[in-house]
């Protein structure tokens, strides 16, 4: 079944029922205007995930980790502001975690950051444990 993606526990699930209450128990998965924005699919024997992480610089200020199949995205961003009679420093600390489905290839995972976004994409095989049809051959 393409595009299905099948979690391994239910807390990620969880964290992204509550992205879209405006209060509660939400900093438990991520601040609001710190949590990092995702859209994630699967296909045609890939898994993507897509962040919205404008103004980054990826060489610098990106992080993506995998570790037993959660992949971490981590961004920081500081950034100095001068006017004429004051200044601001800013700085935003982002972190976003996705359980993996089953089957992903972590070895093979690959990431690309362009006008903002950040792609990463890994291939996945099969999935132990799902059955398999066995065709019936006819005697004569």
């Amino acid at each position: 079944m393409s595009g299905q993606l099948h979690r391994r526990t239910a807390m990620p699930a969880l964290a992204e029922w509550f992205e879209d209450f405006p209060f509660g128990p939400r900093s438990m998965f991520g601040s609001g205007e710190h949590a990092i924005r995702i859209e994630e699919y699967q296909d045609d024997g890939t898994y993507t995930v897509k962040a919205e992480l404008p103004g980054i610089d990826p060489d610098k200020d990106l992080e993506i980790t995998v570790d037993h199949g959660i992949l971490t995205v981590h961004a920081e961003k500081s950034e100095e502001r001068r006017e004429a009679k004051r200044s601001e420093f800013l700085y935003g600390s982002f972190t976003r975690s996705v359980q993996l489905p089953e089957g992903v290839k972590e070895d093979d995972i690959k990431a690309s950051y362009d006008h903002g976004v950040l792609t990463v994409t890994a291939p996945t095989g099969p999935v132990a444990g799902h059955p398999k049809k066995i065709q019936i051959g006819k005697g004569s």
